[in-house]
């Protein structure tokens, strides 16, 4: 009897699969994927050459590693870090040389077991210097260092601000001295911070280490507010860089650094034997310590994770078929199943959809990821069919595209989020979206009043939220879907994502026509000819904008990933949520009804 009833309550929530990976399309897309994908992998391997060969032998014969050679032996054998920010600067700068990487090196990596976040200079780029890039790439690794309470190790080798864009590096609230106040915000939030200085450390740059916890400097390193042709210029004092500011002076006499090592080999051997002794909150400050009462159990945890096995809650579909799902070439009109890619990520291909006959084209539903329970919004890429609830057309049936938030999607999102955020589950949410439905149908059925419920619910959500742009994000539609201004824990981007206002050939569209009046009302007639040159110029202009590596050269994306790896590296980010289970009251405030 126990076995019968075992069985009559096994519930049945594996997704199927009906992606033909053999078909000439899916071939073809498996194809251009991979192409693009090797293109990206090429300009990506050339970013972290960073200054060059050149550069790299100038830095050995000051007896100093490179910044990869020190992250190789920083890291536990067999890891490798998940870098965030590779594209930072990427085709910026170039009247000065450029700056790779924007010159410095962040991630997450493993240090004697433990993940930690790790910003790392790269001196062979403008000697480590500060661009404007460069501050606002630290400052995001210390953002999400802050809001998942991420250990924090820092290689310094850096010459400080680059003096040409100074007014663009030094005074604002996303400048470099933002970094400094995140090291002491860090520090009372008792995120543990370690410093390593492996080369220069110069002006405002010096406040960093000392602003952490414990300090490390390596001998030959300098650590001062002002180098010694400076000190001169300034107060006419004549002395060496050693005297002035080495490691045996901070050492013996200032009593700055905690430890002097010799070389850049044994102070990476002393920093891991520093973070293998670092403890572990199993728990952060809750609410009701705050109000005095006692916090809970030191083993519960807040957000729910089941043991997790690799092999036995593997997806039951290979990652490897993502290639074939999506054509990448810019303004390809993609149509798919938005479960395809869930099948692929959440342990199992498990999930159960919430609300999976309403507002189908955004899908919602619980998973499990990596054993660590999550909520999916993810927009549906198949056209679907909906009964209309109101506005003129009333009780007919329609006809949904895919890609679009029509009003029911914006309020079965909306709902689903709030739920999540009252059940303390992580959000992940699944962006190709073309933006929200338009039209008097759309207008009457409240289309505004939804989206605005849906964009509340965003906002004040307070559990973790990641975000993965795999085709479209457009207009409003990128908002509501928790885009880079609604505090996403991790923003990442598939080779296929598009990033703008709307798309190159909608945009194209309108602007030739607009400037095409402009033209025609200063008495210049425009041929057919000129008027399809013009609107291929605006096209070309907004694809390159839209490109995901434009998106990541400012940051606005932390990781541009393979499809294949989006469930590993979605396992990684929500661990690193898991590290702050410190949860604010949810309070969605005044909601449009």
């Amino acid at each position: 009897m126990d076995g019968l009833m075992a069985d009559v309550l096994k519930l049945d929530n594996s997704l199927g699969s009906k992606l033909d990976v053999n078909t000439a399309r899916a071939r073809l897309n498996g194809i251009e994927l991979k192409a693009l994908m090797a293109a990206f992998a090429s300009e990506e391997d050339e970013i972290r050459l960073g200054g060059g060969l050149k550069a790299a032998e100038a830095q050995h014969a000051k007896g100093r590693l490179t910044v990869r050679e020190r992250l190789s032996l920083l890291l536990d054998e067999g890891t490798e870090i998940l870098e965030l920010g590779l594209w930072a600067a990427y085709e910026m700068y170039g009247e000065y040389g450029g700056a790779p990487g924007a010159g410095v090196v962040t991630g997450l990596g493993r240090v004697c077991g433990r993940l930690c976040m790790i910003v790392a200079n790269d001196a062979t780029v403008k000697a480590g210097a500060f661009f404007p890039m460069t501050a606002k790439k630290v400052l995001r690794a210390q953002t999400i260092a802050l809001e998942n309470r991420i250990p924090t190790l820092y290689l310094v080798d850096s010459s400080g601000v680059f003096l040409p864009l100074q007014e663009d590096v030094f005074p604002d609230t996303d400048d470099f001295g933002r970094v400094f106040r995140n090291n002491a915000v860090m520090s009372s939030l008792g995120i543990p911070q370690i410093t390593a200085i492996m080369g220069m450390c110069v002006a405002g740059g010096a406040y960093l280490p000392v602003m952490t916890d414990t300090v490390l400097m390596t001998e030959g390193s300098g650590l001062f507010l002002a180098g010694p042709s400076l000190v001169q210029a300034a107060i006419g004092q004549k002395t060496d860089a050693e005297e002035l500011g080495g490691a045996a002076m901070h050492a013996e006499i200032s009593g700055t650094v905690d430890f002097k090592e010799p070389n850049d080999h044994l102070c990476i051997a002393r920093l891991r034997s520093l973070v293998g002794k670092i403890g572990q909150r199993k728990t952060g400050e809750t609410q009701d310590s705050r109000r005095g009462q006692e916090p809970p159990d030191a083993n519960d945890t807040v957000f729910n994770a089941l043991p997790f096995d690799a092999e036995r809650d593997a997806p039951r579909f290979p990652a490897e078929d993502l290639y074939s799902l999506l054509n990448p070439a810019p303004g390809a009109s993609n149509v798919y199943d938005m479960h395809e890619v869930i099948a692929r990520i959440v342990d199992r291909s498990e999930f159960d959809e919430y609300k999976a006959e309403f507002g189908r084209t955004v899908l919602c539903g619980y998973a499990r990821i990596g054993g660590r329970a999550v909520g999916i919004v993810a927009n549906q890429k198949t056209n679907q069919n909906q009964t209309v609830a109101m506005g003129p057309a009333a009780g007919m049936n329609r006809i949904e595209f895919g890609g679009v938030i029509y009003t029911e999607s914006a309020q079965k999102a909306a709902r689903f989020i709030m739920d999540c955020n009252q059940n303390l589950i992580p959000l992940i949410f699944l962006h190709d979206v073309n933006g929200f439905m338009v039209g008097k149908d759309a207008e009457w059925s409240g289309i505004i009043r939804a989206g605005a419920k849906m964009v509340s619910a965003v906002s004040t959500s307070v559990v973790p939220k990641i975000t993965v742009i795999i085709g479209g994000s457009f207009g409003a539609g990128h908002y509501a879907m928790c885009g880079k201004a609604y505090d996403p824990r991790f923003l990442f981007a598939w080779p296929t994502a598009r990033y703008a206002v709307m798309s190159g050939a909608s945009a194209a569209n309108t602007l030739a026509e607009v400037r095409a009046k402009q033209m025609e009302r200063g008495g210049k007639v425009l041929s057919d000819a000129e008027k399809k040159a013009l609107h291929d110029e605006i096209e070309g202009t907004y694809d390159a904008q839209a490109d995901p590596r434009y998106g990541a050269a400012r940051l606005w994306i932390d990781a541009i990933i393979d499809p294949a790896k989006t469930r590993e590296i979605l396992i990684a980010a929500l661990e690193a949520c898991a590290l702050n289970p410190d949860v604010p009251h949810f309070n969605p405030g005044v909601l449009q009804t």
